[in-house]
């Protein structure tokens, strides 16, 4: 770009070459096509006011040369406006001559055009069929150019940089673009209504340099001429759609200014802080949710006002601006997900990803108690109620919930093992084997893979007595954890008595070491051979 200050509108034209470059990259529908429609004829409009200024700077020009009682130092600065005209309405005409072939060869007219895309046509026009690179990109890089050199030659001093760059110049261009040329970067599977946006964004360039070379003549006789035609407010948003607990961006600022004029702002009601060297004051807040339709998304505004003098009276611009809260997706992750155990810590891993670097969870909980992980996202929940509301909070702003059912812990499996191995209770256990007795409490499969942690049971207390007949052989013994020394029972049995067991107690170890008794029940009949 060129050096020196741009004008508010200059900065307006640039932004939204900008947003037509970005548009380019994208695989656009239908209702994208029809708003390259309304960004060309809103450049086209533009461009008509610039011309118009453009003519205006001259005339200015002359009546000061007039004033100046035509001396010959200022007749050769009208004359060399002059020539700078002449020279942008020849580049101009060319680019019209574009249009009206780009309209021709995509069957359009300006009465009716319906036909939006027509890449091919556009191809085989701007780059040459079959890709020939003899198409009339490759004559607009060079008029384009040209224009540019002889623009500096015409008004010595002024900075216009080459205005067709091939993609490798182009510092803007993603790399993977980078071995594109000009008419390929602009023109390639590009939509008839991109394309002749393209035109109409270059010859705003074309115009926008040429009253920056028509204000530096102006200068030189002190005719310097600033033409407002419109004055107004404008809004441009990062993005209209935006997630709960995100930031919303913006920036407000007038669509035309002068040096001098200090303007004040206001986002509903407060202050802004406006940039002085560029008059636009930076709009940024947190989105807060609201009512969500089913498609998860809620309408909000803001309001701007820019106030101003104007002919030393106090003017203020309104600006409503409309944008669209989504309502965040919540991924929770689990060993098992769709339920909870009752009293376990149930870890979860809780994202959002349309928040990114800006998720900062918090976590509250009915039915149940938190503790929040050290990774981000993590939570472990330890339910006491049989259903679960977990809230998920960013920032202090609502995200959204999710009600989880609770499962009872299953029951451990007692089994009764002796000599290393499982007791027989039909056939029968050889007394010797007795000896060494260990009573195991096993958690169920399924449970031990969610939450091992959580699945750690022992027997706690059994009573194991030897019986002969239908009576005691001698007196019950009480064991207090699993295993058990029974070298006295193996001195007193004899082939044919039984062992009988009852299980008393059982315990459970929790993710955090705590404690509990487990209600469960079992009694064992082992016959002794």
């Amino acid at each position: 770009m060129a050096g020196g200050k741009e004008t508010p509108r200059q900065k307006m034209i640039g932004m939204m070459y900008l947003v037509l470059t970005a548009l380019l990259a994208l695989n656009v529908n239908s209702a994208i096509l029809l708003k390259f429609k309304f960004l060309d004829d809103a450049l086209f409009g533009v461009n008509q006011k610039t011309d118009k200024s453009n003519q205006d700077a001259v005339k200015g020009i002359e009546k000061a040369v007039a004033d100046n009682r035509n001396q010959a130092k200022d007749r050769a600065v009208l004359a060399a406006s002059q020539k700078v005209r002449e020279r942008t309405a020849q580049m101009i005409s060319s680019l019209r001559d574009m249009r009206d072939q780009l309209m021709k060869a995509s069957k359009n007219t300006p009465e009716k055009f319906e036909n939006l895309e027509a890449t091919e046509a556009v191809a085989n026009l701007m780059l040459g069929s079959a890709g020939n690179k003899k198409g009339l990109g490759y004559k607009l890089k060079n008029d384009l150019n040209q224009y540019a050199t002889d623009l500096q030659t015409l008004v010595p001093g002024v900075t216009v940089p080459k205005l067709a760059l091939d993609a490798k110049e182009d510092p803007a261009v993603t790399a993977e673009q980078k071995t594109k040329d000009f008419a390929q970067l602009n023109f390639e599977q590009t939509p008839v209504a991109a394309a002749l946006a393209v035109l109409s964004q270059k010859e705003t360039e074309v115009l926008k340099y040429e009253s920056d070379a028509l204000n530096r003549l102006a200068q030189q006789v002190g005719a310097s001429n600033i033409v407002f035609d419109k004055i107004g407010a404008f809004a441009s948003a990062e993005s209209n759609t935006v997630a709960a607990g995100t930031k919303y961006k913006a920036e407000l600022f007038l669509t035309a200014s002068a040096s001098g004029l200090n303007p004040s702002m206001t986002l509903n009601g407060s202050p802004l802080k406006v940039d002085p060297a560029t008059g636009k004051g930076k709009i940024e807040f947190t989105a807060r949710p609201g009512s969500f339709d089913q498609a998860g998304n809620a309408k909000a505004s803001w309001k701007g006002t820019i106030r101003f003098k104007q002919n030393g009276r106090d003017t203020t611009f309104n600006v409503t601006v409309p944008y669209t809260i989504t309502k965040p997706v919540m991924q929770i992750q689990s060993a098992s997900v769709q339920a909870l155990y009752f009293k376990c810590g149930n870890k979860l891993s809780v994202q959002v990803p349309a928040l990114g670097a800006q998720y900062d969870p918090s976590f509250s909980a009915s039915g149940a108690s938190t503790i929040k992980g050290s990774a981000k996202g993590e939570v472990t929940l330890i339910p006491n109620s049989k259903e679960v509301t977990l809230s998920v909070s960013s920032g202090g702003n609502p995200i959204g919930s999710q009600t989880f059912q609770v499962r009872p812990i299953p029951k451990p499996e007692i089994q009764c093992w002796v000599g290393g191995r499982p007791a027989n209770e039909k056939q029968g256990t050889p007394i010797t084997a007795v000896r060494n007795m260990n009573l195991k409490a096993v958690a169920d499969a399924g449970f031990a893979t969610f939450l091992p942690d959580d699945a750690r049971f022992r027997v706690s207390r059994y009573e194991v007595t030897l019986v002969r007949g239908k009576r005691p052989a001698m007196q019950t013994i009480t064991v207090n954890g699993p295993t058990v020394d029974l070298s006295s029972v193996v001195n007193t049995a004899r082939e044919g008595d039984r062992l009988y067991i009852e299980v008393k107690g059982v315990q459970r170890q929790n993710f955090q070491g705590n404690v509990e008794d487990v209600n469960v029940s079992k009694q064992f009949n082992i016959p002794l051979l």
